[in-house]
């Protein structure tokens, strides 16, 4: 017999865990957030887990209250007899820290699988990880889900003719040639020299856009920086047009600003990080139904392999 599957939801994610709740056919468990004065806060389940298999449903953006808030609620199901306990973690925050690439910098990202296992994770569920190889820091089972089930049938939706994907960057070359081969397309790679940190120095395309609809690929749009310098480039270079996925929408700084000169004519990101604010230009496609239908899986101990399409 399966454990009881009980979804509760940290307070950055709310909405997108009652999507998922509904979808996933099960209520939204109780959960309080008693706030001191000084700031501190202490979430508490208002119903039993004892034997439970609990899914908390969390992203990790800054502030680093939403990662702290998630390590609470996992330390409390664990000390409350969850059963298991999987935190299911939308969007991965600190995943860009995966190596040590300068002297005397933290590996924030090995960092944070050790606080989740430390408080009792027992698996982990998150979509399109920074890097592949943040899986393998953890000790416990991952679920790494990728957002090419849902973009991949929504481009193909758009039939565009003379379609070249593209990636913004060399480190994103994986997955645009991934979408090509699905999608039977070209496969173009835009080459950036940075002076620092999300500025951008040259950009370049490898390959030939001219008369060609151009969808550029990446995991988070931040600054939108590298996107819209892309995009604005292969239209120089001749493209017909050009439209961008990406599946965490971090937007920060003035990135929706930037969307909005630039000559992207349409952003499509997921709802792993929910938008206080939005353009004409995104559209947003929402990642609910998908882990509602991994979480069933789980619980169920049955193969998700289906679900993959990369």
């Amino acid at each position: 017999m399966d454990p009881v599957a009980k979804i509760f939801a940290g307070q950055a994610t709310h909405g997108l865990a009652s999507a998922i709740a509904e979808a996933y056919g099960a209520p939204m468990g109780r959960v309080n957030v008693l706030r001191f004065s000084d700031g501190e806060f202490l979430p508490s389940f208002e119903e039993s887990v004892r034997g439970s298999r609990v899914f908390l449903i969390q992203s990790t953006m800054p502030s680093s209250e939403n990662l702290f808030e998630l390590l609470q609620m996992c330390d409390a199901a664990k000390r409350a007899s969850a059963r298991h306990i999987t935190a299911v973690v939308p969007y991965f925050g600190y995943a860009r820290q995966d190596r040590k690439d300068q002297p005397r910098v933290p590996i924030t990202a090995k960092l944070v699988t050790n606080l989740l296992e430390a408080a009792g994770a027992t698996r982990v569920m998150t979509m399109d990880l920074h890097s592949d190889q943040i899986q393998g820091f953890f000790e416990v089972p991952v679920d790494h889900l990728y957002s090419s089930s849902l973009f991949i049938p929504d481009i193909e939706a758009l039939k565009l003719h003379d379609l070249t994907i593209a990636s913004p960057d060399m480190g994103g070359s994986k997955r645009a040639t991934a979408y090509g081969n699905k999608l039977g397309a070209d496969v173009v790679i835009c080459y950036k020299q940075r002076k620092k940190a999300n500025v951008i120095d040259k950009m370049t395309v490898i390959g030939d856009v001219a008369g060609r609809n151009v969808i550029l690929l990446d995991d988070m749009v931040d600054t939108a920086g590298t996107l819209t310098k892309a995009a604005d480039m292969l239209m120089e270079q001749g493209a017909k047009s050009v439209r961008a996925y990406c599946t965490h929408g971090v937007l920060s700084g003035n990135a929706i600003e930037r969307i909005e000169q630039s000559a992207l004519q349409e952003l499509v990101i997921t709802d792993t990080i929910p938008q206080a604010t939005t353009s004409e230009k995104i559209r947003v496609l929402s990642v609910a139904n998908l882990f509602a239908a991994v979480m069933h899986k789980v619980n169920s101990n049955e193969s998700i392999s289906g679900h993959f399409l990369m």
